[in-house]
């Protein structure tokens, strides 16, 4: 059987939300409502969701600053924000935050679900990248099914830890990878003992990487690293 898509939905309007979710769960989704962002927060603590749909204003913690909670626990879950005013200013503060789109109040159901279609279209040809197996630095190849780093006669064998954390730096090749966003993604926890055997992770990773000139992991001050190929 096909696995439902969940969305989580937070909205404090009683009236819209169950109406929301019973319009979502008609056209086939697996849709669970929150009265606000705390609750949501929690709830998406809790369970797999594959997008979020977040009401801006709502009491405890408004929209924003749910999104900003959830994306540093998952950097690429999809994110639809519903606004009552279409300020310029909401809009632009939603796309900062990594929003997929926004959709203003009044909408029809029928363009919730084309916007809710396109997100997870456009996500799915992303993440069928992100599967990429092999990846190619500098002379250098990194197999990630292998664990292994090639280059000429030599392989080295990565560690389980050594190929997640040199996977991710792959997939996010010359852009910011958060450090909690690495740490919750691999070692599930971002306390301090985690965020140090991180850093050890780094330093075994750039020996392994120093013998190609063209490549380089740098430390972002107060974000995280950055694979510079």
């Amino acid at each position: 059987m096909e696995q439902k898509t969940k969305l989580l939905l937070a909205e404090d309007d009683e009236n819209l939300g169950l109406l929301l979710r019973e319009y979502l769960i008609a056209k086939g989704y697996d849709a669970e409502l929150y009265p606000d962002g705390v609750a949501a927060y929690k709830g998406f603590m809790r369970e797999h969701f594959d997008i979020c749909i977040l009401d801006v204003m709502m009491p405890k913690k408004d929209g924003f600053t749910l999104a900003k909670d959830i994306r540093i626990v998952n950097a690429d879950i999809p994110i639809l924000f519903l606004t009552a005013k279409n300020m310029k200013e909401d809009v632009l503060e939603g796309f900062k935050l990594g929003a997929d789109d926004y959709i203003t109040k009044p909408f029809s159901m029928e363009e919730l679900i084309l916007r809710i279609e396109a997100i997870l279209r456009r996500t799915a040809h992303e993440n069928q990248a992100a599967l990429q197996p092999v990846f190619t630095l500098g002379k250098l190849s990194f197999d990630t099914r292998k664990q292994t780093l090639s280059g000429g006669e030599s392989v080295v064998k990565l560690t389980t830890k050594e190929s997640d954390l040199l996977k991710l730096l792959c997939q996010n090749a010359n852009k910011i990878l958060e450090r909690n966003y690495a740490l919750k993604s691999i070692w599930i926890d971002d306390n301090y003992f985690n965020a140090r055997s991180m850093d050890v992770y780094i330093t075994k990773l750039r020996k392994h990487l120093k013998e190609e000139e063209t490549v380089e992991i740098i430390n972002v001050h107060g974000k995280g690293y950055k694979l510079i190929v």
